[in-house]
């Protein structure tokens, strides 16, 4: 099965810039859109970014502007480049793509485990 790696999570302070990268683990026959989601302690898990196939984005509000999604198909990776960072943006980071692994099978949604980013003020 394809996992998900992410890396490039730490702590920053605030104004600070840092950038999130997602690997697949082996390539598939087919991925569809891969996005960032974040979690901060005590509230749901929410979208941040996603970038279709195709290369369309999409943001959450609050990180218009501030965080650019992107991906590189032929390596399998999505970025996430966050700048002018904000202490309400210390949370969890996970990586999210739909994909299609083999021609024959289905379109399914993998998680990644998940890198900490934490903004001090």
């Amino acid at each position: 099965q394809v996992q998900l790696v992410e890396s490039g999570g730490g702590l920053v302070q605030a104004g600070g810039s840092l950038s999130l990268s997602c690997a697949a683990s082996r390539s598939a026959f087919r991925i569809n859109a891969m996005g960032w989601y974040r979690q901060a302690p005590g509230k749901q898990r929410e979208l941040v970014a996603v970038i279709s196939s195709g290369g369309s984005t999409n943001y959450a509000d609050s990180v218009k502007g501030r965080f650019t999604i992107s991906r590189d198909s032929a390596k399998n990776t999505a970025y996430l480049q966050m700048n002018s960072l904000r202490p309400e943006d210390t949370a969890i980071y996970y990586c999210n793509v739909d994909m299609r692994e083999y021609f024959y099978s289905r379109d399914m949604n993998y998680w990644g485990k998940g890198t900490p980013v934490t903004v001090s003020s």
